[in-house]
């Protein structure tokens, strides 16, 4: 009599058991329909291109001697510049004369019994015509010989600032005075360097052209600077200009020659971008640090996250932010739809299609969701660990 009770009690107690883990799969699939992520959908097939995620360019691979200019200006006189000029009126050394002046503020130079003569600007060719110029109009010489030496060549004060190694203030030679030989100076970029390089004039827009028209002068050429790789601003009522270059682009392009004036500032951009948070049936949720030159797929970042914690995880939302939003943290627990997007992917299909595995943002969230697959393997795991505590051994007692 009490072996029999024993068993119906064990087959109640298991009916009652299995009527609970329906319910609770019941109310499961019911939650689990109607806690859906609000907001613009897409698929890695229906993605706008202006919300796919850009290719991040690592600097360490750019070459920068492209950016060398096409022909240094050191033949070139300009302000500050000391010389060396030497008379010749005769074939005796007697008749010849040297004379070591510096080019003033005003572009000339006080040149003893000949006066002052314009010299800024000029090339040393140009320059010794016009001493030879002076001396037969002011009829202290009929037919000279005159050539010149550069002594000491202006130097021009440059601060490297941002993401270099060595940044601080640099004497740069006039001649040798443009953006490679500024970053080259700071011993180059460090690893968490950008891509986008400001400098920014004092401006010397009085500064003569050299008139080869290949090097551009960042803050005085504003109308005849080739536009690709860089931009020009002109800060609103001021003497300074700023010029942006794109290393990527001007390196490609070989835009390169950014010539720099004494006092520029030269800033290269540095990268701090926005962690990545991987939330869900991952082992590991957290937020991450964004590779700052590497790019991230999506699998990579379930990888990061130590994996999938349910051998049926398969859906997948990136949760985006929109472009043109304010920048932001995105609410992990409550994204505002409004200013972001989501993207839904399958890792089954990631793991098959090198277009599906889809490149990451840094700010992304990323979401491995519960399905009604993953939560039943789920209960009847839990329910397989606890099954032993549930129904009573052969045995036991029960009252």
């Amino acid at each position: 009599m009490r072996a029999t009770t024993l068993r119906s009690l064990r087959r109640q107690r298991r009916i009652a058991l299995s009527f609970r883990i329906f319910c609770g799969f019941l109310l499961a699939l019911s939650s689990l329909g109607c806690a859906t992520i609000k907001g613009e959908k897409y698929t890695f097939k229906t993605l706008p291109l202006n919300y796919i995620a850009g290719v991040r360019e690592n600097p360490q691979t750019i070459d920068l001697t492209r950016l060398a200019s096409a022909s240094q200006k050191s033949d070139v006189l300009d302000r500050g510049d000391v010389i060396e000029v030497t008379i010749a009126a005769g074939l005796s050394e007697k008749d010849t004369v040297k004379i070591p002046v510096r080019i003033e503020e005003d572009g000339t130079a006080n040149i003893p019994q000949i006066g002052r003569v314009a010299l800024a600007g000029l090339k040393m060719e140009a320059a010794e015509a016009a001493v030879v110029y002076e001396c037969i109009e002011r009829g202290l010489y009929r037919n000279p010989n005159v050539t010149m030496t550069m002594k000491s060549q202006r130097t021009n004060r440059i601060m490297v600032a941002g993401a270099v190694k060595k940044p601080q203030i640099y004497n740069l030679p006039r001649g040798q005075c443009d953006l490679l030989s500024a970053l080259s100076s700071a011993e180059g970029l460090t690893d968490a360097a950008g891509t986008e390089v400001v400098i920014r004039n004092p401006g010397f827009n009085s500064r003569p052209s050299s008139g080869t028209g290949s090097n551009k002068v960042a803050g005085t050429n504003k109308g005849g600077v080739d536009p690709v790789g860089h931009s020009v601003e002109l800060a609103g009522g001021s003497s300074s200009d700023t010029i942006k270059v794109d290393l990527i682009s001007a390196t490609k392009n070989g835009t390169g020659g950014y010539e720099l004036e004494d006092g520029a500032v030269v800033y290269v951009e540095k990268r701090d971008p926005e962690p990545l948070h991987v939330l869900g049936l991952v082992n590991k949720s957290g937020r991450y640090e964004f590779p700052i030159a590497e790019e991230l797929r999506l699998l990579d970042a379930i990888a990061l996250a130590g994996g999938v914690s349910s051998l049926a995880a398969n859906k997948v939302y990136v949760i985006r932010r929109k472009p043109g939003t304010e920048l932001e943290p995105i609410d992990v627990k409550k994204p505002d739809r409004v200013k972001t997007y989501i993207i839904q992917l399958s890792l089954a299909n990631a793991k098959q299609k090198a277009e599906a595995n889809i490149r990451l943002e840094p700010g992304d969230v990323v979401s491995v969701e519960q399905t009604p697959l993953t939560f039943m393997l789920d209960l009847f795991k839990r329910v397989g660990m606890n099954l032993g505590g549930s129904i009573p051994l052969v045995g036991t007692p029960i009252f």
